[in-house]
C-alpha cells in the first residue's frame, strides 16, 4: 500500500475547507487544521537568497562610499622608516598587513580544498557530485508522496539521509564562499541557487515536522558538471568525448528540472485558484510530457491543467524546441563519428598476439594474411591485431570479417602511448611494421617507420620489432635506438637491399631470384595432370624453407653425409645449419663441407613442402627407422636416450679428424668437447691405436651411411675417389691450412678486400675515370659483362646501387671471375650513387639512356651475361599501370634489336677456337669442369646452347654438328631481368605468352623464367621472419654476398667500405659457398645429363665435390620432342630423386670456394661462373662419339637396378 493510499484510508486525515489533502497523524505535532505551509519553505529559500544578496550589495556600497569619501585614506600608506644609511624598510607592526595575510591564507586554503588540483580537492569535488546525485535519487523516491505531508524527522529515514547530505552541502557552500574572489557572482551561480532552494527547506521541515517536495528537483542541475568530474578522473581525454558528455548532461538536466517544476505546479494547483485545479501526475509522467513537448509531437494524453503549468510550457517549448533541434542532431553526429574500432584488445590466455601497424591497405593486409595464415604452417595459434589511424574501407573491413577468428582491427596510432596500451603492446609477441613500397618519398616513409619503432621501444623496450625499410642507408638510424637489439629478434627487412640482391644473384645464376622468392613464400600445391612446364614449376613452387633441430642420431656426422641421408631417406633437402663456435656464438653455415661435424641441438635449414615433413629430421632414429622406406612412417620414438649414451661412449674414444682423444682434440669446437663434462667421463679410453680409433669412427659413420642403401657405396663409387674424402686431406679451416693464393695475399702489402674480408675492394676512384664514351665502350669490346640500364634523374630517389654491386663483388669470387658492370643511364643520377660505389673494382659508366640503341650497341649488350633494367622514377606516377612504362619500353626495345654475328662458333672452330663453355682441357673429375664458365673473349653469337642431340646416330659415328649460328641474332636471346612495381604489368614483358592479366605474379611466365622481379614478393618475408628469424639471416647471407650486422654498423659510420690488409682472419671469410649453375652437357656429370636421375646427380655432386644441388633451370619446351625449341627457361625447385634430367639442364648448386682457382691464369678457362653465359654464347656443339651415348645407356640400366634396391 502506497503512502498516498495509506493516508486516504487513515481516519485521522482531515479535509480542509480548501479540499487539500494534508496527511496528519496525532503522533506528529502537525497542524490539524490542514493548513498548507509551503510558503514557509519557499520563504526560507527566498530570505536566504535575497538576504545574502542584500548583505553583499550593502557591503560593496559601503566600501565604495568609504573609498569615495575618504579618498586620502583609500590610498594605503605604507609606513616606512628611513634608516641612517637611507634604506627604506616596511613597518612590520602594521596591523592591516597582518590582517590581509590572514584572510589570504584562509582563502587560499579554501581554494585548495575545493579545487581538483590536489587529491583532497578531487575527492571532495567527486563526493559533492555523488551526494548531489544521491539527493536527486531521494527526490525521485519522495516524488511518489504528496507534495506536502506531515512527517516525523526521527522516523523518516529518507529525510534523515537528505538532512545529512544537505549539512555536507552547507559546509561545502561555505568553503566555496570563502574561496570565491567575486562574492556577488558566486551568489548568483547556478550551483549556489541550487543550494539556496534545497538546503534551507530541509531545516524548516525538521522544525515544522512536515515535508514539502518543493524545489528539490533543482538538484538535477548538478548533472551539468558531469563532464568536469569525468575530466578530473582522467576518464574523458578527447575533445569529442568531452563535448558529447557536455551536450548530454545539459540536455538531461534541463529535461529533468523542467519535469520537476511541472510535477510541482500540477500536483499543487494555482494559488489564486485556492489550489482547486490540481491534477495527480507522477514525476515520470511529467518527464514524458516534457519530452513530447520538446519534440513538438504532443499526443495530448498528458497535458497541463494549471495556469502556472501552461504558462511554463509556453516558454519551455520555445527554449526546449531550440535545444532539442540543436542538441539532439549534434549528439547523434558525435555518437556516429565515434571510432568504431576504438575499443581495447582483450588478451586470451594461452594465445599469443602480434601487432601489425604502418601501411595498412587492402593489398598489404591481404598479402600478409595470405602468407601468415597459410595452411602449410603448423597450427598458427596467434591472433593478429592491426592498428591504424584511419578506419578501414568496406573492402578491408570485409577482409577482417572473413578472418574475424584471428584478426582484430583497432583505430589508433602507435605514436600514441594510449593506443599502444589499448592493443596490449607490452604483452604482444612481436610488432610488425609494414612500409608503403609505392610511396613517392622513400626516405620520408622510412623516417615514419623509424619514428614508429622509437615510439614502441620507448613504451616497451623489450618488444620484438620487425619492420620494413625501403632504403638501405636508413637502416643505420635504427642502430641509434638504445633498445634496438638484433640479437633479441629485432629485424629490419630492407626491401631495396633484398630486391637488388635478388637481381644481382640472378646475374650470377639466372632464375635464382624466382627460386628464392618462392622458397620463403607460402604457396599451395596446384596439381596439373598435363605434361607441361607449369606442372614441374608448380611442384617446385610448393616447397618452402623451414628450420628444425636435427636428431641426436646425426651428432658427429659430417654435413654432406647428413645432407645425403636427409635427401635420400627423409625426402628433405638440408642446405644449411646454425653452427655454434668456440665462443658460443651462432653463425649460419651454408653447405659447410666435411670439416664441420654435427653437434647436439644443431638447427638445420630445410627445403620441404610442409612443416610436418621437416619433423622427420627431429624424429629420425637409426635403430627404429633404418629399414623404413616410406618417410611418412618416420614418427617420434622413445629410444633416443640409449642411442645418445652409446654414441657418447664412442665419441670419448677418439676424434674423427685427428684420431686423438676427444679431450685432447684441437680441431673440434669447445662446445662439442664440453660433452666430456658428464657422468660418462669416467669411462676409460680404449687402449687402441690412433689408426684403429679412426677406423672405429669411420666404420660408425659408414653405418650411418648404410641407411641410404646396402649398395650405396658401389653405386656412388664410395668416397675413395673424392679429393675431400680422406681424413688426412679433408678440407679444414683456412686459418689452419691456407692455400697458396692466401699465402701470397698475406705477403703482399696491398689492400684487395674490405676490412671484413667479405668483398673485393679498391681505392676510391673519381667518377670521371670510369666514364666511357660510346667510342671508348665500343673499342673495349666488352663481353661476359653485366649491363645495368637505369632510369633516373637528379630529382629521383636513390635506389641504392651498392646493394646490387656488393653481391657481384663478394670475396668468394676470385678477381678474374668478377663480371664487369656497366651502368647505362643519366650521369646526374649516377653521380649521386657514385659515393657508395667508388670502392668497387670493374665498374664503368656510359652516360646516356637505356632507350638509345646506340648506347646499347656501344656496350655490346648482345654479348653481356645479363642485362638488368631498373628505374628510380617508378613511384613518382599516380597511375599504377604507368609506373613501369620505362622498364617495359626498355625491355621491348632490347628484344627487338638485331645484331651482326661477326664471329660465329663454326668460324671459331675452323680457326681452332673452342668456346669456353665447351673447353675439355680440365680433368674429368674436376669440380669445376662442366660448370658454365665465364667468357673472356667475344664469340660473336648469343644463341643459347643446343639442347637436343641427334637420336638416330649409329654406334661409332659422330653426332653432327648442330649450329644455330645466323647472319643476324635477335635481342630476344639476351638474358634480361626487369624490375617491376606493379605486378599486373608483367603481362607486357612477353608478347608471346598466354598469361591472363589477373594471374598472380608467381604463376606468370616471366617470373617463372626469372626475367621479371617485383618487390611485392618480399612481403612474405615479414611473416617468415616472425615465425623464424633464422630464415631472414639465411636469405640475407645468400643474397647480399656476406653482409653482416658488423658491416652494417661500419657502413653506418663511414657510408663506404673500408679497405683492409689481408690477414688469416679476413682471408678465412672468403671460404664460403656461392651459388653456381652446373651444366650437364659436358664434364664429370655428362653421363647423368642424358636421361639420368636427379637424385644420382645430387649424391655424386655432394660426395665428390661437396656441391649441394637444389634445383634445375630447364628449357621451357624440354619435355617436347621438337627440333626447334624455345630458348626460355624456367625454375624447378628441389626435384624428387627420380626426376629425369636432360642434357640442356642447368643445375642450381651451392659450390665450395676453390682456393687453387686463382693461382695461375691457366685456371681461368676452368673457373666457375654463376650464370650460363657461355651456353648462351656457344652456338654449336663439338662432335660427340656415339659410343659415349652407349655407355650412358648402360650406366642408366645399372642405376635403375640400384634405385630399385634403394626404394625396396
Amino acid at each position: 500500500m502506497s503512502k498516498r493510499d495509506r493516508f486516504n484510508s487513515d481516519p485521522s486525515i482531515h479535509i480542509s475547507k480548501m479540499n487539500v489533502i494534508i496527511p496528519y497523524s496525532p503522533d506528529v505535532p502537525c497542524d490539524s487544521n490542514g493548513q498548507r505551509m509551503w510558503w514557509a519553505f519557499l520563504a526560507s529559500s527566498m530570505v536566504t537568497f535575497f538576504g545574502g544578496l542584500f548583505i553583499i550589495l550593502l557591503w560593496r556600497t559601503l566600501k565604495y562610499l568609504w573609498t569615495v569619501c575618504c579618498h586620502c585614506n583609500a590610498k594605503k600608506k605604507v609606513h616606512r622608516i628611513i634608516t641612517v644609511d637611507g634604506v627604506k624598510r616596511t613597518d612590520k607592526d602594521d596591523p592591516a598587513a597582518s590582517e590581509v595575510g590572514w584572510m589570504t591564507s584562509v582563502k587560499d586554503w579554501a581554494g585548495v580544498m575545493i579545487s581538483a588540483q590536489t587529491l583532497t580537492g578531487r575527492v571532495l569535488v567527486v563526493l559533492v557530485f555523488a551526494l548531489s546525485i544521491g539527493a536527486l535519487v531521494i527526490y525521485f523516491i519522495d516524488s511518489s508522496d504528496p507534495i506536502e505531508s506531515c512527517q516525523n524527522f526521527y522516523q523518516d529515514f529518507t529525510l534523515q539521509i537528505d538532512m545529512a547530505f544537505n549539512v555536507f552541502f552547507l559546509l561545502y557552500f561555505g568553503l566555496r564562499f570563502i574561496a570565491a574572489n567575486d562574492k556577488l557572482w558566486f551568489w548568483l551561480e547556478v550551483n549556489s541557487v541550487v543550494d539556496f532552494f534545497t538546503v534551507p527547506p530541509v531545516f524548516v521541515s525538521v522544525y515544522l515536522n512536515r515535508s514539502w517536495l518543493g524545489l528539490r528537483f533543482l538538484r538535477a542541475l548538478r548533472l551539468i558538471q558531469f563532464s568536469e568530474i569525468l575530466q578530473f578522473l582522467n576518464i574523458l581525454k578527447t575533445s569529442n568525448s568531452i563535448k558529447l558528455v557536455n551536450l548530454c548532461s545539459i540536455f538531461i538536466s534541463t529535461w529533468l528540472t523542467a519535469a520537476g517544476f511541472i510535477h510541482l505546479v500540477e500536483n499543487s494547483g494555482d494559488p489564486w485558484e485556492n489550489f482547486q485545479n490540481s491534477q495527480t501526475l507522477s514525476y515520470w509522467e511529467c518527464v514524458y510530457l516534457l519530452m513530447v513537448t520538446m519534440s513538438t509531437v504532443g499526443y495530448g494524453d498528458v497535458y497541463a491543467k494549471t495556469t502556472l503549468g501552461r504558462l511554463f510550457m509556453v516558454f519551455f517549448i520555445l527554449g526546449g524546441l531550440a535545444m532539442f533541434a540543436s542538441y539532439v542532431p549534434e549528439i547523434i553526429e558525435l555518437i556516429g563519428n565515434r571510432k568504431k574500432y576504438g575499443g581495447s584488445y582483450s588478451a586470451v590466455n594461452g594465445r599469443k598476439h602480434i601487432v601489425v601497424c604502418g601501411h595498412i591497405t587492402l593489398e598489404s593486409v591481404s598479402n600478409f594474411l595470405k602468407d601468415f595464415l597459410h595452411k602449410d604452417r603448423d597450427d598458427v595459434n596467434v591472433e593478429i591485431v592491426f592498428l591504424h589511424n584511419i578506419s578501414p574501407n568496406l573492402e578491408l573491413e570485409a577482409l577482417f570479417k572473413r578472418h574475424f577468428t584471428q584478426v582484430e582491427f583497432y583505430q589508433g596510432s602507435v605514436l600514441n602511448p594510449h593506443d599502444l596500451a589499448r592493443v596490449k603492446i607490452e604483452s604482444a609477441d612481436a610488432c610488425l611494421i609494414l612500409a608503403n613500397k609505392y610511396c613517392a618519398d622513400p626516405d620520408a616513409e622510412d623516417a615514419s617507420n623509424i619514428m614508429r619503432v622509437i615510439s614502441i621501444k620507448n613504451y616497451h623496450p623489450k618488444i620484438r620489432i620487425i619492420t620494413q625499410m625501403l632504403q638501405y642507408h636508413n637502416k643505420a638510424h635504427l642502430l641509434n635506438i638504445p633498445s634496438w637489439n638484433w640479437k633479441e629478434g629485432d629485424d629490419a627487412i630492407c626491401l631495396a637491399e633484398l630486391k637488388l640482391g635478388f637481381i644481382a644473384q640472378s646475374c650470377l645464376a639466372q632464375g635464382l631470384s624466382t627460386m628464392l622468392a618462392n622458397l620463403f613464400s607460402m604457396r599451395s600445391f596446384i596439381k596439373i595432370e598435363e605434361d607441361t612446364w607449369q606442372k614441374y614449376y608448380l611442384e617446385g613452387v610448393a616447397n618452402e624453407m623451414y628450420t628444425e633441430y636435427l636428431s641426436s642420431a646425426f651428432v658427429g656426422m659430417s654435413f654432406p653425409v647428413i645432407c645425403e641421408l636427409c635427401y635420400v631417406k627423409l625426402k628433405l633437402l638440408l642446405i644449411a645449419i646454425e653452427y655454434k663456435s668456440d665462443q658460443r656464438e651462432c653463425s649460419t653455415l651454408i653447405n659447410p663441407g666435411n670439416h664441420v661435424k654435427m653437434q647436439e641441438g644443431t638447427l638445420g635449414f630445410f627445403i620441404a613442402s610442409d612443416a610436418k615433413e621437416v619433423k622427420r629430421a627431429l624424429f629420425y632414429c637409426k635403430a627404429c627407422h633404418d629399414d623404413i622406406s616410406d618417410p611418412k612412417r618416420i614418427k617420434k620414438c622413445g629410444c633416443k636416450k640409449s642411442r645418445k649414451l652409446a654414441y657418447k661412449k664412442i665419441r670419448l674414444a677418439c676424434c674423427f679428424d685427428c684420431g686423438r682423444s676427444e679431450r685432447d682434440c684441437s680441431c673440434m669446437p669447445v662446445n662439442v668437447r664440453c660433452n666430456m663434462d658428464s657422468p660418462q667421463r669416467d669411462i676409460p679410453l680404449s687402449a687402441v691405436s690412433v689408426n684403429d680409433c679412426s677406423a672405429t669412427l669411420r666404420a660408425f659413420e659408414e653405418d650411418q651411411q648404410s641407411a641410404l642403401s646396402p649398395k650405396k657405396k658401389q653405386r656412388n663409387g664410395g668416397m675413395k675417389n673424392s679429393p675431400n674424402s680422406s681424413p688426412k686431406i679433408m678440407r679444414h679451416d683456412p686459418l689452419l691450412i691456407p692455400g697458396n693464393e692466401q699465402i701470397e695475399n698475406m705477403d703482399e702489402n696491398i689492400k684487395k678486400y674490405d676490412s671484413t674480408g667479405m668483398f673485393h675492394w679498391c681505392p676510391s676512384k673519381d667518377i670521371e675515370k670510369v666514364i666511357l664514351t660510346r667510342s671508348e665502350a665500343a673499342m673495349t669490346v666488352l663481353s661476359g659483362h653485366v649491363v645495368v640500364c637505369i632510369f633516373g634523374d637528379v630529382k629521383s630517389a636513390l635506389i641504392g646501387l651498392r646493394n646490387f654491386v656488393m653481391p657481384l663483388r663478394a670475396s668468394n669470387f676470385h678477381y678474374h671471375e668478377l663480371k664487369h658492370i656497366v651502368f647505362v643511364g643519366s650521369l646526374e643520377y649516377l653521380k649521386r650513387e657514385w659515393e657508395t660505389l667508388h670502392n668497387f673494382p670493374k665498374v664503368s659508366i656510359l652516360p646516356g639512356t637505356p632507350l638509345s640503341r646506340a648506347d646499347l650497341r656501344a656496350v655490346n649488350i648482345n654479348l653481356c651475361d645479363m642485362c638488368v633494367i631498373l628505374s628510380a622514377n617508378q613511384n613518382n606516377i599516380d597511375d599504377a599501370s604507368l609506373q613501369d612504362k620505362e622498364c617495359i619500353l626498355a625491355s621491348l626495345n632490347i628484344k627487338s634489336m638485331l645484331f651482326d654475328d661477326s664471329i660465329g662458333v663454326l668460324q671459331a672452330n675452323s680457326q681452332g677456337f673452342t668456346p669456353p663453355g665447351m673447353d675439355r682441357s680440365s680433368p674429368e673429375n674436376s669440380p669445376v669442369h662442366g660448370l658454365v664458365r665465364q667468357t673472356s673473349v667475344t664469340t660473336g653469337a648469343n644463341i643459347p646452347i643446343i639442347t637436343e642431340l641427334a637420336p638416330l646416330a649409329k654406334p661409332g659415328q659422330k653426332l653432327p654438328v648442330i649450329s644455330f649460328s645466323q647472319d643476324k641474332s635477335s635481342g630476344t636471346s639476351i638474358q634480361i631481368i626487369t624490375e617491376l612495381v606493379n605486378d599486373s604489368n608483367v603481362q607486357f614483358l612477353d608478347q608471346d605468352d598466354d598469361d591472363d592479366p589477373d594471374t598472380e605474379l608467381y604463376l606468370t611466365q616471366p617470373f617463372a623464367c626469372g626475367t621479371a622481379f617485383a618487390v611485392s614478393v618480399l612481403d612474405s618475408l615479414m611473416s617468415a621472419t616472425y615465425f623464424n628469424d633464422n630464415i631472414l639471416t639465411l636469405i640475407r647471407t645468400l643474397v647480399t654476398g656476406g653482409a653482416t650486422p658488423e658491416l652494417e654498423g661500419l657502413l653506418a659510420e663511414e657510408n663506404a667500405l673500408r679497405g683492409g690488409y689481408s690477414t688469416p682472419q679476413t682471408l678465412a671469410n672468403r671460404d664460403r659457398c656461392r651459388v653456381a649453375q652446373l651444366a650437364l652437357y659436358d664434364g664429370p656429370f655428362a653421363d647423368l645429363g642424358d636421361g639420368g636421375c636427379y637424385g644420382d646427380l645430387f649424391c655424386k655432386a655432394l660426395k665428390t665435390y661437396n656441391m649441394l644441388c637444389f634445383g634445375i633451370y630447364r628449357l621451357r619446351d624440354a619435355h617436347l620432342n621438337s627440333q626447334s625449341q624455345c630458348t626460355k627457361r624456367y625454375v624447378i625447385t628441389n626435384p624428387p630423386y627420380a626426376f629425369e634430367l636432360v642434357p640442356s639442364d642447368l643445375i642450381f648448386c651451392l659450390m665450395q670456394f676453390d682456393h687453387n682457382a686463382g693461382q695461375s691464369r691457366t685456371s681461368l678457362s676452368h673457373s666457375s661462373h654463376s650464370s650460363h653465359s657461355s651456353s648462351k654464347k656457344s652456338s654449336s656443339v663439338h662432335s660427340i662419339p656415339t659410343t659415349n651415348r652407349t655407355n650412358r645407356a648402360r650406366s642408366r640400366d645399372s642405376r635403375d637396378k640400384q634405385k630399385k634396391e634403394v626404394y625396396r
